[in-house]
Parts: C-alpha cells; structure tokens; sequence
C-alpha cells in the first residue's frame, strides 16, 4: 500500500500542474474582460452599466453553479466536468464576438460562466484532495493560475482590440483556450491522497467529513461565507472597474515606462495587479499553512482595506495608482486560497470539490454588487466606493481573528452538532471513536 502511494505521490503535481494551466486558460474570461468594456460601449452605446451586467452575470453564473459541478466532480472524476468547461468557455467568447445586442452578451455571460465554473471548481477541488498536508499552497498554485495566467496574454489581447477590433480578439482567444483546455482535460485522473501524511500543527482541522447539505446547516460555514462575500467585493470592483477609474481620474492612457518597456498605464497596470494577483495566491495559502489561516486573513484583509484607502487617497497619481492597485490585488487574490483550505480544513476532504464550490458562491453574491458601483460612482465620485469597501474589509480581518478563529476551533473540537439531527451518525459515532 505504501509503495503504491510513493509511486502516485509524484502524479499529484502532474496533475497540480494541468489543474494550474487549465486555470490561466479560463482566466481571461473574468480579468481581460475590463478591456472589452469601452469599445463595446463606444460601438453600441449600451452603457457602461448594462455592459458591466454581463460581468456580473458571468460571475454570478460561474459561482452559483459550482456547486452542483463540484457534485459532478465527487462523483465522476475531473475528467468530463474540464472537458464540458472548455466547450461552454470557448462558446462563451465565440457568442460575445457576434453580439449585435444585450440579450446576446447576457446569453454568452451565462455560457462562458458555466464554462469557467467547470475549470475552476474542478481544478481547485482537486489540489485540495491531492494535498490533504497542503491545502493552503496547492489551492494556492492552482488558483494562481487563474490569478496570473491573464498576465501572459493581456497584452496580446490588448493589442489585437487595438489593431483588428474587439470581435476579433473575442474569436481568435475563445477558440484557443477552449481547444486547449478541452486536450488538457483528457490528461486529469481522480485523486488518490497519499497516506501517512500531516498538516502543521497549527492548522485546525477535522477528522469527518461534511457533505454540502450538512456543511450549510453550520453556523462556522456562513461566517466563513460572510467574510468570502466582504473581502471579494472590493477585489472585484477594482477587477471590473479599473479602466473605467483609469478613465475618470484621467490617466489612462498616460505612456508608462517599466523595465524598458513603455504601455498605456491601464494595459501596464493590468499586466502588473495580474501578476500580483497570481503571486500572492500560493505566497499566502504557504504562509496559512505555516501560521494557520485565520492569522493570515487578519493580516492580507487589514492590507486590502489600507491600499483602498490608498488608491482613494492618491490613485490620481499614475505612479500611486499603479502602486495601489497592485497592492489592492496582491492582498486580495490569496482568498482563492485560503477560503477554499479552510472549508476543507473544517468539513473534510472527501466531498472538497462539492463544499468548496458551495463556498465559491460567494463571489458570485459579491459581484452583484459591481454595477451598484457604476451607479455610485456617477460622475466619477469613486471616494465613497472605496471608503465603504475599505471599512469592510479591515472588519472581516478583525473578525477572522477575534471571532472565526476561536468559533471553527470549538465547531472541531465539539465535531457534530447534537442540536442537527441531519448529520450523517456514522459521522457521529466516529467523533465518539476518536475522542
């Protein structure tokens, strides 16, 4: 048994490794989408609002439903959940480049959502049952995919809007990362966790394991949520709204140059925050291992609210603006990672996927609130947003610590609730076994 587990214990980065590029594949749908808002609007005259709907949409899509393709995972392996992902993914993109009206960008919101879903869902539910010892950093990696995989081809993408048109650039990437994910898909396996292996000791974690329905029952899970739902707001906005506060702060397309390189300060900014944005995912899901996960909320969540300030403050410097924002994205993508591992910290492995997903609807109720921004933000009166965002996000780092913290130690230690009688009782006499 040992030796079967040391000759598969290599194949869990092989299989980390698809998960990751298949998720710098799909990522171009969320962070490469603020470059197609203002030349859909200057062509059609939609309104930068109802464009930004279809954001909205696409998160909500791509959040809601993971759930229900976490199930499909648990169930039937990664393989065809992926290979369904890059089809819907690759559509998505394909409809948006033909779009003649709003119904039809709405309509390929919902079909590339679905298709991101299936790919990020799957990927990072995988990472977690692959590394039971490291969540944090295999959670990390995977999702840093998603976060810096737009790096690679924002500027290509840029430059194609530039030179051939928006359609254009919605055709010719839709088609690539969709055959490419759909070939990468067939290469995925079902996990096989290796054995004998432990998490630091400062990790809270349990011995059971919680299904979806069971887990939603739990106080500790909405708290979690909650906190999910508080920190990915201001993330989101500045994700979906950064070309437009270039815009109103008048800078733009200000000539920035870095490392010999000179770009419009949007384009150079965006190559900068996804950079960030992917770094700090597995920088921050180690550290959460090593410190534990609540201690590292305290401090990346305190982080974000302090470079809101700041991008309020001094963002209508180009420099501070670059700056801020790189900040806003360094503090904000290692939820990705550290949400993900404590829901599988708290409610087990074996149903990861499905509860991880569950979980990951929580930026989908965050993202409904990004066009509430476009409305407050009338007139370019960004301070309230980000005030508002900022108080937020430095009181869900007050209560990871001083609440959260002590909450999910006393929700493991406890293990099944007596008050929810809808928890499995092989669960219940395994609490009573181990204690």
């Amino acid at each position: 048994m040992d030796t079967s587990n040391a000759k598969r214990a290599p194949n869990r980065w092989i299989q980390l490794i698809i998960g990751i590029i298949c998720m710098g594949l799909v990522a171009n749908l969320q962070y490469a989408w603020t470059l197609f808002v203002n030349p859909m609007d200057a062509k059609h005259h939609w309104g930068q609002a109802a464009i930004q709907l279809s954001f909205s949409i696409f998160i909500v899509t791509e959040t809601w439903l993971v759930p229900i393709e976490g199930w499909l995972v648990d169930k039937f392996g990664p393989r065809p959940v992926i290979a369904m992902g890059a089809l819907f993914a690759g559509a998505g993109w394909v409809i948006n480049s033909m779009a003649t009206n709003l119904f039809e960008l709405y309509a390929a919101a919902i079909i590339s959502g679905i298709g991101a879903g299936c790919v990020y869902g799957t990927c990072v539910g995988n990472a977690l049952k692959w590394f039971p010892d490291r969540r944090g950093l295999a959670a990390g990696l995977t999702a840093a995919g998603f976060g810096a995989g737009a790096a690679v081809t924002v500027i290509p993408i840029a430059n194609m809007i530039q030179s051939s048109g928006y359609e254009r650039a919605f055709l010719f990437f839709g088609i690539l990362q969709g055959v490419c994910i759909f070939l990468l898909a067939l290469m995925m396996v079902r996990p096989v966790p290796p054995a004998g292996v432990a998490a630091s000791k400062k990790i809270t974690m349990t011995k059971i394991d919680y299904t979806a329905g069971q887990m939603i029952k739990t106080p500790v899970f909405w708290l979690i949520y909650v906190l999910f739902v508080a920190v990915a707001a201001g993330g989101l906005m500045a994700t979906a709204q950064l070309a437009p506060i270039a815009k109103d702060f008048g800078i733009a397309k200000l000539p920035m140059t870095l490392l010999g390189v000179t770009l419009p300060l949007l384009t150079m900014t965006l190559s900068i925050d996804n950079l960030c944005n992917g770094f700090t995912r597995p920088l921050c899901g180690f550290i959460s291992d090593k410190i534990g996960r609540e201690n590292t909320m305290f401090i990346v969540f305190i982080g974000e609210g302090v470079a809101l300030l700041g991008l309020m403050e001094y963002g209508h410097n180009p420099y501070a603006f670059m700056l801020f924002a790189a900040l806003v994205f360094l503090f904000w993508g290692e939820i990705f990672s550290i949400f993900p591992a404590i829901c599988a910290d708290t409610f087990g492995s074996k149903f990861a996927a499905g509860n991880a997903g569950t979980l990951y609807t929580a930026k989908g109720t965050a993202a409904l609130l990004v066009p509430l921004t476009s409305v407050l933000s009338a007139g370019g009166a960004w301070n309230r947003v980000f005030l508002a965002a900022s108080i937020i996000t430095i009181g869900a780092g007050l209560v990871a610590k001083f609440v959260l913290a002590p909450m999910r130690k006393r929700w493991v230690d406890k293990g099944v609730p007596a008050y929810s009688s809808a928890f499995d009782p092989h669960a219940a006499a395994a609490v009573k076994r181990s204690t």
